[in-house]
């Protein structure tokens, strides 16, 4: 019997499977579609003739393994990119074997015991609420300075991600700029409330630019809505200016996620429990939580001051002949 194709199926993975009958976010195809991308060029360096029309079984472990290698070694992808690369190949080698059954090759099949590759976990890396006041403070008056400050002071006050705040449209924004209503993970909604001074620039940026109720709340200045590489390039440059009044700022790694982290870690050392701050964050349950909890040094020293040291019995130094001879003889 004849191998199937690997072009078709792949198109209907997309089309259908995806799109279609799992009704997959739009980021979830887009990190897919590169993942695929990236696969089929990497094949092209090693196979002549149309991708589209070679058979399944071009697609082996040895493959698929010499792929994520090429990522890591030739790329400089992390290993949490090479395991979300394979997360997307295995499924669709599970689309594939619902489908074909028996009927699909036995080598393809196999690319389903490639294990995810286990990595070391960094400490979360958070600003204080005093790191965070010092970069909001270097935006400028004008058009840009402010979107940027209402951009940064939403992700602070909310503790969203930074895909779910620049998705925001107007009609998004609650009746007086009370709250914003976001789009998570998981296609799920959460409405989060807004600081009075959060609420008073949302309201006045949105009567200075606004021309829609499906209008982005923070464009480029095209109109569009602001990318996620924009808004990490103008952060960068909030935070070389702030770095010269907190030079330990050169140091860290600052991104616009960061400032989910801030706001977690406030909110926990401020007493909120883990649940609630699952609920802020979008998070499943408290267990993705707990991590900030690991990562409180000052919750950490509070917990330790609870705890008595053992008493330590005091000796006197008392040298021995041989170093008072060795220092009188200098």
């Amino acid at each position: 019997m004849k191998t199937p194709e690997l072009g078709p199926w792949l198109q209907r993975f997309f089309r259908e499977h995806l799109s279609v009958q799992r009704n997959v976010s739009r980021a979830t195809i887009t990190s897919y579609r590169d993942t695929f991308r990236l696969l089929l060029r990497y094949l092209q360096t090693t196979h002549r003739g149309s991708l589209h029309l070679h058979a399944l079984d071009l697609l082996t472990p040895n493959t698929v393994v010499r792929f994520l290698e090429h990522l890591e070694r030739q790329r400089g992808n992390s290993v949490r990119t090479r395991n979300a690369r394979l997360a997307a190949i295995r499924s669709f080698v599970h689309y594939l074997s619902d489908w074909l059954g028996p009927d699909l090759p036995t080598d393809v099949a196999r690319i389903l015991t490639i294990p995810r590759k286990r990595h070391a976990q960094r400490m979360i890396g958070f600003l204080t609420p005093q790191e965070v006041q010092a970069i909001l403070d270097t935006t400028q008056d004008t058009w840009t300075g402010r979107r940027n400050h209402l951009l940064f002071l939403l992700l602070y006050n909310t503790g969203a991600r930074i895909s779910e705040i620049l998705s925001l449209r107007v009609k998004d924004i609650g009746q007086g700029s009370a709250a914003v209503e976001v789009l998570g993970k998981g296609r799920k909604h959460r409405r989060l409330p807004l600081w009075r001074g959060t609420q008073s620039r949302l309201r006045r940026w949105i009567q200075e630019n606004a021309s829609s109720p499906e209008a982005p709340v923070l464009p480029n200045r095209f109109g569009q809505r602001l990318t996620r590489a924009g808004a990490a390039y103008h952060l960068q440059q909030m935070v070389r200016r702030a770095s010269a009044q907190l030079p330990a700022l050169k140091q860290r790694r600052i991104s616009p996620h960061t400032f989910r982290h801030a706001t977690a870690m406030s909110l926990l050392e401020a007493g909120v429990p883990l649940e609630v701050i699952a609920l802020v964050l979008g998070h499943e349950g408290p267990t993705t939580t707990h991590q900030y909890l690991e990562a409180s040094l000052a919750m950490k020293k509070k917990a330790l001051e609870k705890l008595s040291p053992p008493a330590l019995k005091r000796r006197r130094f008392r040298p021995d002949d041989e170093l008072l001879r060795f220092l009188e003889s200098l």
